[in-house]
């Protein structure tokens, strides 16, 4: 496994961040454990998780299969780079509790003690903002985070889903207050989703932050979607999400034909190809992959190892172009 620091910081991560929202929902206990057991032996070391995985009735419960695998054994944590999110509603679930979502100084004070608790650790390394809060200034924001750091409670902070001006108004807030400011930006970004390299790639980069690509895949379509359709192979899941949507339209169906036309050419497999991709982009720390299976995790393992040639690099952007930077992609 290849290692790189997480944007402008001293942290060391692997190339490969493991996703774990499948774990609860659609992993068991015992799966998801079998799972970290085998990225950690890969030299997976970067997990990531958020507070409100699991869902509905059952929000938190990822971070529990995670604090219970940690439990197993405790010199597991000191082997993990452990980060989870905040801002979702942590009411239960069909009711409404104010003060339970979004980046209040009080509900991150009251997010962070209960993802400890369920994560069985004494500290977080990356607590990320899991969505811009319109309603809350960074100043307030900062001075929670300030108080959580100099309590050894969280390492770094990072973002998630965050504009480029978001980035940047951010980042000089916590200038002002002579703090680190964000790390990290989590953002969705594939070789069908390339609308990030407008701004949000560009402002991280400017900020030294960290960029960890979510939805590597698109939700399936960049797997191998349309040999598993015809094999009768495709998941649940690809059937009826993003990957479906997304099938409806006849210029993506014909780009994923020819993605994966290429890649049979080329003897690759089209998952293994969509992560490699990402690691060859400027500004990125690593792509979340999110395996139910042992399969699918030693597969983005592969991926990582992947060199991919110039000219496949070009007829992949010949597939999927991207927008072009901010301003040329849309004026002069």
């Amino acid at each position: 496994m290849k290692y790189t620091q997480l944007g402008r910081t001293g942290l060391k991560v692997s190339r490969l961040v493991l996703g774990t929202m499948n774990f609860g929902p659609q992993t068991d206990e015992a799966g998801s454990h079998a799972i970290m057991d085998a990225a950690l032996d890969a030299g997976i070391n970067f997990f990531d998780t958020a507070n409100v995985y699991g869902w509905g009735e059952n929000k938190g419960r990822t971070e529990e299969i995670i604090g219970s695998w940690f439990a197993g054994d405790p010199g597991r944590r000191d082997k993990v780079v452990l980060a989870t999110k905040v801002y979702g509603s942590m009411a239960p679930d069909g009711e409404v509790w104010p003060n339970h979502d979004r980046l209040s100084a009080v509900n991150i004070r009251r997010a962070v003690e209960a993802s400890l608790k369920r994560l069985n650790t004494d500290h977080i390394d990356l607590y990320q903002f899991h969505h811009i809060d319109r309603r809350t200034p960074f100043e307030e924001i900062w001075q929670a985070i300030d108080v959580l750091v100099q309590q050894g409670k969280v390492l770094y902070a990072g973002s998630s889903n965050f504009p480029g001006y978001k980035i940047a108004q951010a980042n000089e807030t916590a200038a002002r207050r002579g703090m680190v400011g964000l790390v990290s930006e989590q953002c969705l970004y594939n070789l069908v989703e390339r609308r990030a390299e407008m701004e949000v790639i560009p402002a991280a980069q400017d900020y030294g932050l960290g960029v960890i690509p979510w939805s590597p895949l698109h939700g399936g379509l960049l797997g191998g979607v349309l040999r598993k359709e015809r094999e009768g192979g495709a998941s649940p899941r690809a059937q009826a999400g993003r990957s479906a949507d997304a099938l409806k339209n006849t210029d993506v169906r014909e780009r994923i034909q020819a993605y994966e036309t290429l890649l049979e050419k080329h003897g690759l497999e089209p998952g293994e190809v969509a992560l490699a991709w990402l690691l060859t982009r400027p500004g990125v720390t690593g792509p979340i992959v999110g395996p139910r299976t042992a399969d699918q995790l030693a597969s983005a393992v592969r991926a990582s190892e992947l060199e991919l040639t110039e000219e496949l690099l070009t007829e992949l952007d010949g597939i999927f172009p991207g927008p072009g930077p901010s301003p040329e992609a849309f004026a002069w």
